[in-house]
């Protein structure tokens, strides 16, 4: 095999690895695609690729001009990088509350950390940096929750190779976030298939489950009215926190799938789903890997003090 280009040409074509083990239903398949393979980690690679080069494409990035995008984690990571390898500054606001791994590898890759409120949450950074974005128009914005290069990454990219690697799905599960990755991945499956049903996974109203928003907390992704989101899903899933620790750390023991705490999320509505119907495939996604939340003990602490960490550390 010839070397690659650079690190960012090694973003998408990540693998599926079946885990049909943690399926209630024998008649059931279940197939994780491992995105925490990309370079940076995570299924947001492929979206800070998509937003940069899109940007440079049309002009609204030049040469030298800073970046800046709320962030709780993944997206600021891949744009960190790639920005770094290009010449860009950036600036990434994101909640106090989140893991100190995040902080770190924003700071390896020599982002500019701005730190709000962590009461606030991901939406409060989201408003802080739409309000220093308005004041410094000579910035570039990506704003990931309204960028139609987010859904479309994953409609040029994700949603062939889970068609090309599992033509025989029948469902498709993945967490409610920036919606960008149940949106482009959805619209193209059911594009191949209006069979396959699309489905989304959310925390209860108030509660925090990692990677996951519900659609009632008072912000509604932009991308998910965009790309006509309430007619692309057949139904949501709830998952509470503890349910998507439990699986979480059941894809490790069970599979040896060191992920974050969406995958466990994701893990969770998977297995509701196929308890719940009689026989097919589905295919949920690993967003990113365990090893940026080490020091919140998601994994080795007592369930019930994991839980409660839940609530005011924000993982994603």
């Amino acid at each position: 095999m010839l070397p690659y280009g650079n690190v960012i040409d090694l973003i998408g074509n990540t693998p599926m690895v079946d885990v049909s083990a943690l399926s209630p239903n024998p008649n059931v398949r279940i197939v994780a695609k491992l995105e925490s393979q990309n370079p940076f980690g995570s299924v947001k690679d492929r979206i800070a690729k998509s937003m940069i080069e899109q940007a440079e494409k049309d002009g609204t990035l030049v040469p030298g001009q800073t970046i800046i995008e709320p962030s709780s984690g993944n997206t600021g990571i891949a744009l960190a990088a790639i920005a770094g390898m290009k010449g860009y500054p950036i600036k990434i606001l994101m909640p106090e509350s989140v893991s100190i791994e995040r902080r770190q590898m924003l700071e390896v890759f020599g982002a500019e950390l701005i730190l709000t409120p962590g009461e606030e949450g991901s939406n409060g950074a989201v408003r802080r940096a739409q309000e220093m974005a308005a004041a410094n128009p000579q910035w570039c914005f990506m704003y990931q929750y309204a960028n139609d290069a987010n859904p479309r990454a994953h409609y040029e990219g994700t949603g062939p190779e889970i068609w090309r690697d599992l033509p025989e799905i029948t469902h498709f599960v993945a967490g409610l976030g920036t919606s960008g990755t149940l949106m482009g991945t959805g619209r193209f499956l059911k594009e191949q298939n209006p069979n396959i049903k699309i489905i989304a996974i959310e925390p209860p109203l108030g509660e925090r489950v990692e990677g996951l928003r519900n659609l009632e907390d008072g912000y509604i992704p932009p991308v998910f009215e965009n790309w006509h989101g309430f007619e692309l899903l057949d139904r949501k899933r709830v998952v509470r926190p503890r349910e998507s620790i439990e699986w979480t750390r059941r894809l490790v023991s069970e599979c040896g799938i060191f992920a974050g705490i969406s995958a466990g999320a994701a893990m969770a509505g998977a297995a509701k789903v196929a308890g719940e119907i009689e026989s097919g495939v589905i295919a949920f996604i690993v967003c990113d890997g365990g090893w940026k939340y080490l020091s919140t003990g998601a994994y080795t602490d007592d369930l019930d003090a994991a839980e409660a960490k839940a609530e005011s550390i924000i993982y994603f």
